[in-house]
């Protein structure tokens, strides 16, 4: 393996691509999608590595998540130009604008309770980021702190089961320790674990709202309940038919699979995927009809879909890039070079506490967090277990130390680039709060690690 100074060659592109993106944007001051564009070539000619140009610039093209991301920030433009989410900000600003960061709380319980059904972080800021950053915004939240806030609750759909890098991690564990605890079991844990991390979420807001002067809406701004429920129920109907196609789809998969076959379950999730946001669209779309009349004629339609297009393009050719730039990462082994150069750094298991998690973070950059998962976790969970510590613990962390930071550390950071989008908000104002919630969720990590604090289940 080649090294430049201490570090294999491959770590070392990845801190070149870093630096890029970094000047790119900060010396620039330049869109987020042209910086990673730049990183992308950039990689391609560090790495000498022509050949694959085309085959991962195109590699988003295959992938039914972007497209579900991309159809729901097309549909959240709709949203907002048909008043619906308007009408349910006013159900929100109602029911919890008398609290100090009552949005706040609606965007905690109701992301976590989707991303631990769509066990996706970036498609569940897409689903539920419509309705709750506008509603954070409207009751004095900034826009950068609105898109965090979703952004870091979205992502604990890595964390809480029943999302498929939780089964992963316990199919790597079974796999070096078999019978070292059952899949339900492991399952258990993580809904232990997940809880910690929601608790965390908890207070992280509460001193967020009250460090940003966040106020409840006061009396006189608040619609009546009464009032905003007679002019929105048929609103408040959005929301469900978002999530119950994808509780049906999560819920179900036995029902499914005996009547579908698993390659017929497999593509009834993409298509509930792709389906579901055109399906709120046009629904949005109908129950507008007499309030928006002069933009139901074809002109019209055509004009909403106009600016959608325009406000969406942006954040999606970041999405786009970063997917392509993590498979070129992936395609020179960087993942075999770190682990060699990790395995060979001689540390003990209360150094590895702090270390593993850094790394991770460091690697979620780049690659997503099952790829982390899939390619370094055997070897991550026996390196722990030969320095003393516990496999099981660290098995059962793994989803929270690759899954949950790979949607919030840029470049990157996909939840965070689809919650900008939503929010409209600036790169670097966004960073800057993003690192907070980076940091807490890190040292949470640590503290866990250590095992410190009970996990029920374990």
């Amino acid at each position: 393996m080649q090294y430049i100074g201490p570090f294999p060659l491959q770590v070392f592109y990845l801190f070149e691509v870093l630096l890029v993106v970094l000047l790119f944007l900060v010396l620039y001051k330049r869109p987020v999608y042209e910086a990673m564009a730049l990183a992308y070539l950039a990689t391609i000619m560090m790495t000498g590595r022509y050949d694959l140009f085309w085959k991962y610039l195109t590699y988003s093209s295959t992938s039914t998540l972007f497209y579900a991301i991309v159809a729901f920030l097309l549909v959240a433009h709709i949203f907002g130009e048909t008043k619906v989410v308007e009408k349910i900000i006013n159900f929100i600003l109602a029911s919890v604008g008398r609290f100090r960061g009552g949005a706040g709380y609606v965007s905690l319980l109701a992301s976590t309770f989707m991303a631990a059904l769509s066990g996706t972080g970036p498609g569940n800021v897409a689903a539920t980021g419509v309705f709750t950053i506008p509603a954070m915004i409207e009751t004095g939240f900034s826009r950068a702190l609105a898109a965090t806030v979703e952004m870091s609750c979205s992502t604990l759909g890595n964390i809480i089961p029943p999302s498929g890098i939780v089964i992963l991690s316990w199919g790597l564990l079974d796999k070096l320790s078999p019978g070292a605890i059952s899949s339900s079991q492991f399952v258990i844990a993580a809904y232990g674990i997940g809880l910690w991390f929601v608790i965390q979420r908890w207070l992280t807001l509460l001193v967020m709202c009250k460090y940003y002067n966040v106020k409840p809406v006061p009396a006189e701004a608040r619609p009546s309940l009464n009032d905003s429920w007679n002019k929105g129920k048929w609103a408040l109907i959005l929301p469900l038919l978002i999530f119950i196609p994808l509780f049906l789809d999560a819920k179900f998969p036995g029902f499914l699979t005996a009547r579908l076959g698993k390659e017929g379950v497999k593509a009834f999730s993409t298509c509930v995927l792709l389906f579901t946001p055109g399906m709120a669209g046009a629904y949005a779309l109908w129950i507008a009809r007499r309030d928006i009349p002069e933009k139901m004629n074809l002109n019209g339609l055509v004009g909403m879909f106009r600016r959608s297009v325009m406000q969406t393009v942006p954040v999606a050719a970041t999405i786009y890039l970063a997917y392509g730039l993590s498979m070129v990462f992936r395609e020179i082994e960087m993942e075999k070079a770190v682990q060699q150069w990790f395995l060979g750094m001689g540390l003990n298991a209360s150094s590895m506490i702090i270390v593993a998690p850094v790394f991770f973070m460091l690697l979620g950059m780049v690659l997503p967090g099952s790829s982390q998962i899939a390619l370094l976790g055997s070897a991550m969970i026996a390196t722990f277990a030969s320095m003393g510590g516990n496999p099981v613990l660290f098995a059962s962390m793994l989803p929270a130390m690759t899954g949950a930071m790979e949607g919030m550390t840029p470049p990157l950071a996909l939840c965070m680039y689809a919650a900008m989008g939503i929010a409209k908000s600036g790169f670097v104002e966004t960073t800057k709060i993003t690192l907070v919630w980076v940091a807490l969720h890190l040292l949470v990590s640590i503290i866990l690690l250590t095992g410190v604090l009970p996990i029920f289940g374990l």
